[in-house]
């Protein structure tokens, strides 16, 4: 048997032997990966779904820009403006996730403290900002919309404001249906992982990962949390721009 057969056999039996980490990362780094990229397809599903419908119903759909325009303690419209600080919040945490997870490798505790911290209060005002979003749209314009329709075989006007899972004053009540479930599925993930990061940020406090000589935990929940981030670019997109 050839030298360079010899190795190769060698080599195949290192990997496929057992004792190896695949692409030199750890189990828990691989798992939330493959968790990644399950929960990319359903927010992939959402929103090619939310395409179809849009573009059935074209003629009639809201256009975001005319109907989220307010903005805390100005009486007057802004379009998108609100929207956009959202979205500089929780882009701004992922630039300061990775600090921490910057200032894990280094072994630098303080640094990780300050950083998850700040990312913990980015996440905080994000999901305050979504809420008081909902409150508005939920809550609706002063002049809310007239809506004809056939009760006890006459025909009925009714005036509403606001949206839910029923009516929509701004245009087709799916509008309203994929605003409240992307966003607020989004939301929820949003939510997780604050409190994913709490709990780390805890244990970093405590010293626990600094006694095991690494924040592996700390750049888990950063891949976690950069996702959150990323997917929020594409609602942004989607729902928001075009």
């Amino acid at each position: 048997m050839s030298a360079h057969a010899t190795t190769q056999k060698t080599d195949v039996k290192s990997v496929w032997g057992g004792g190896t980490s695949p692409f030199g990362i750890s189990y828990g780094k691989m798992m939330m990966w493959f968790f990644l990229m399950s929960d990319a397809f359903t927010f992939s599903g959402l929103l090619t779904a939310y395409g179809f419908m849009r573009h059935k119903y074209h003629d009639i759909w809201p256009v975001a820009g005319d109907v989220f325009t307010h903005f805390p303690f100005y009486t007057g419209h802004i379009q998108l403006l609100y929207v956009a600080f959202m979205t500089f919040v929780l882009i701004a945490s992922s630039v300061t996730m990775v600090l921490a997870v910057e200032a894990g490798h280094r072994m630098n505790k303080k640094g990780v403290i300050l950083w998850m911290f700040l990312t913990i209060v980015g996440g905080s005002i994000f999901l305050g900002s979504q809420a008081w979003e909902w409150y508005h749209f939920i809550e609706g314009t002063d002049h809310g919309a007239v809506r004809t329709f056939i009760k006890d075989g006459a025909w009925v006007t009714e005036v509403f404001k606001g949206a839910n899972l029923r009516v929509n004053e701004y245009g087709h009540p799916l509008f309203a249906d994929f605003f409240f479930f992307i966003t607020g599925f989004h939301g929820f993930h949003v939510f997780s992982g604050v409190v994913i990061n709490i709990i780390i940020f805890i244990g970093v406090i405590k010293g626990t990962f600094h006694q095991r000589g690494h924040y592996e935990m700390v750049e888990k929940s950063g891949l976690y949390w950069h996702f959150v981030d990323l997917v929020w670019v594409f609602v942004f997109t989607f729902f928001y721009l075009l």
